[in-house]
């Protein structure tokens, strides 16, 4: 009987664990617009640090956390540099095709010489 019972459990807690977490993302405006993720990475910082120290406190544990890094990171930036290299490739493809055929049919012929 418990060997029936404990794969349901397990899938009961998998599903429990998923559900609540995305309940939490999209609650905290993490599934939303821009803003709305913004301003919840903003709630995030300000509470996680001391929520992580108050934490270490309780276990006993003292350690001094790491800073968190600056990071300058743009999305825009990062976007368009890939486009402009996608494109740049799909535009080249034709000639180092071409180019490729050519060395790939010289070295044929210099192996059959």
């Amino acid at each position: 009987m418990a060997a029936r019972i404990l794969p349901v459990v397990k899938l009961a807690t998998k599903v429990t664990i998923a559900g609540g977490a995305l309940y939490v993302a999209y609650d905290s405006g993490l599934l939303g617009s821009s803003e709305q993720g913004s301003v919840a990475l903003e709630k995030a910082k300000a509470v996680v640090p001391p929520a992580v120290e108050e934490w270490m406190k309780y276990f006993g544990v003292e350690a001094q956390l790491p800073t968190v890094p600056k990071i300058e990171f743009s999305p825009v930036q990062s976007w368009n540099s890939g486009v402009r290299w996608t494109i740049s490739t799909l535009s080249d493809a034709p000639t180092k095709a071409t180019e490729y055929t050519s060395q790939g049919l010289q070295y044929l012929k210099d192996l059959t010489k």
